[in-house]
C-alpha cells in the first residue's frame, strides 16, 4: 500500500476513538501487550520513559518536556494524540515526524499476520505499538509518553516510566471513566507504579486523597506541584510569560493560554525529579525549551495567534469543561474590550450546556460541524446556545462558519475558532492546505 491507503486503512478499517467515540474503546492491556510481544517488546527496549496523563495541559506539558530535553541535547521521543493534520504528527523523535515508510511498513507486517489481525486491536492500541517500535529501533535516549484515554486500562501503561506525572482532573470521557473526579482520578492514578515518583499538577479535597493513598499504597514519592513554589511570579511579557525565581532562573514560556501558569507549575516541578536522571538539564535547556516548544516539538493549537492584522485570529484546542474554565474568562475579557466573533463546534460526547455558561454573551458565534462522524451537528449546537443567551448562525463547516467571521469581522476585532480539537484541525486545513 502507499503511505495515503496506509492511514485509509488506519482510519476506516481499524476502529477509532476520533471518528467513533466510546464504541472504539477498549479498557484493558491484554491486546497492546500481545501486539508488543510480536515486536520484540519495544517498550523493554527504550531506556527512559515519561508518563504524563490528566484531563488537561498533559499535551502542553508533553511538548515542553520533550522541547527541554531536546535542548539537552538528549534524543528524545515524543508520542502524543491526536493529530491535527498528518498522522505522523503523532510519533516524533527530536521534532521530526515518523517516516511514512515505517508506518506503511508496520502496517503492512500488521495485515500479513493473522495472528495480529485476529486480535482486532484499536487504532489506539496498533498505533502506540507502532510508536514504541519506532522509538526503541532509534535507540533514543528517552520517550515521552502521552496517556491517550485514561490511565489505568489505557494502552500506553505497558510502560515503565522514571516518571509519571498527572496534570489534573476534571469531568470528560465521563461515560467511560467515572461520573464523578474521584472516580476519574482513580483511573488517572493507574499510571502510578511502584517506587516511581509523581507529579500531581492540580488537586484537592477528595481527588487529592485519592492520588495519596495510590501513592502510598505502591510506595511512589509523590510531588503536588501547588506546594513547590516553582516561580514566584508569573506575567505577560510581550508574547511569552515570563515566570520569576525559578530553579533555572527567569523562564519565558512561548505558550500564554490562561492554563499554562498551571502547566508551567506542574513541568518546572517535574524538571526538579527529572535533572536527577538526566543531568544536562541546566537553565539554558529549560529556557529554550519553554521559549521555543512549537518549533521544536511541532506543537499547535494552544491559544494559537496564526493572524493579528487588520484582524486577530487564535485557535485553541480546549475541548471539554477543564479547558474552558481556562478559556472562558479569557474570552470574556476580550469581549469587553473588542468585537469577539466565535466560530465553534463541540462532538457529541462533551457537556456543552456547561461550556455555553462560561461564553462570552456579547460575541457573534457562528456554529460550526467537525468533519468527524462523531461532530455535533452545527444546528444542533446553535440549539443549545439559544438556550444560553448566545446568539448565531449554524454553519455546515468550519470553512464556511470561519469565511463568515472573517467577513464580518472589522479591523481591530478578533475571530477565534476552537471548542473541539477537530474544529481546529479542520481550521488549521483550511489556512494550511498543504498539509
Amino acid at each position: 500500500m502507499t503511505y495515503q491507503e496506509t492511514l485509509d486503512f488506519l482510519y476506516s478499517q481499524v476502529p477509532m476513538f476520533q471518528n467513533q467515540g466510546a464504541g472504539a474503546y477498549k479498557p484493558g492491556l491484554d491486546t497492546t501487550l500481545a501486539l508488543a510481544r510480536h515486536w520484540g517488546n519495544p517498550h523493554k527496549r527504550i531506556s527512559k520513559c515519561i508518563h504524563i496523563g490528566g484531563t488537561n495541559g498533559k499535551g502542553s506539558t508533553a511538548h515542553t518536556i520533550a522541547a527541554i530535553l531536546q535542548s539537552a541535547g538528549y534524543r528524545t521521543a515524543l508520542y502524543t494524540s491526536p493529530h491535527l493534520l498528518d498522522f505522523r504528527e503523532r510519533i516524533r523523535i527530536d521534532g521530526k515526524p515518523i517516516e511514512k515508510d515505517f508506518v506503511v511498513d508496520f502496517v503492512a507486517e500488521y495485515l500479513r499476520n493473522p495472528e495480529l489481525t485476529q486480535l482486532a486491536p484499536t487504532f489506539f492500541e496498533l498505533t502506540t505499538i507502532m510508536a514504541l517500535k519506532y522509538f526503541a529501533d532509534a535507540d533514543v535516549d528517552v520517550a515521552v509518553i502521552e496517556v491517550g484515554l485514561g490511565g489505568r486500562l489505557d494502552c500506553t501503561n505497558i510502560i515503565t516510566p522514571c516518571l509519571s506525572i498527572i496534570t489534573n482532573i476534571s469531568l470528560d470521557h465521563t461515560a467511560l471513566l467515572g461520573h464523578t473526579e474521584p472516580e476519574i482520578a482513580h483511573e488517572k492514578a493507574g499510571i502510578i507504579k511502584a517506587g516511581i515518583p509523581v507529579v500531581i499538577g492540580r488537586a484537592q479535597g477528595e481527588v487529592k486523597d485519592v492520588f495519596n493513598s495510590t501513592a502510598e499504597a505502591k510506595e511512589a514519592p509523590i510531588y503536588f506541584a501547588s506546594e513547590c513554589d516553582s516561580y514566584s511570579n508569573a506575567q505577560h511579557s510581550g508574547r511569552f510569560i515570563e515566570y520569576s525565581d525559578t530553579e533555572f532562573g527567569t523562564v519565558k514560556g512561548e505558550l500564554t493560554g490562561a492554563c499554562q501558569k498551571e502547566n508551567a507549575a506542574t513541568i518546572l516541578t517535574a524538571l526538579s525529579i527529572l535533572k536527577n536522571n538526566f543531568k544536562r538539564i541546566d537553565s539554558d535547556a529549560v529556557c529554550r525549551g519553554f521559549a521555543s516548544v512549537c518549533s521544536l516539538t511541532g506543537l499547535a493549537g494552544r491559544w494559537m495567534e496564526v493572524a493579528s492584522d487588520p484582524v486577530r485570529v487564535i485557535c485553541d484546542t480546549g475541548h471539554n469543561i477543564g479547558g474552558w474554565q481556562h478559556l472562558g474568562p479569557s474570552l470574556c475579557e476580550l469581549a469587553q474590550n473588542q468585537a469577539l466573533h466565535m466560530v465553534i463546534g463541540f462532538v457529541n460526547d462533551k457537556d456543552i450546556a456547561s461550556i455555553m455558561e462560561l461564553l462570552p454573551k456579547n460575541a457573534t458565534y457562528y456554529f460550526a460541524s467537525p468533519s468527524v462522524k462523531r461532530g455535533r451537528p452545527s444546528t444542533e449546537t446553535q440549539a443549545e446556545a439559544i438556550r444560553h443567551g448566545l446568539n448565531g448562525a449554524a454553519f455546515e463547516t468550519v470553512k464556511e462558519g470561519y469565511e463568515a467571521a472573517i467577513k464580518a469581522a472589522t479591523p481591530g476585532s478578533t475571530v477565534f475558532v476552537g471548542g473541539s480539537t477537530f474544529i481546529v484541525a479542520d481550521f488549521l486545513a483550511i489556512i494550511n492546505p498543504e498539509e
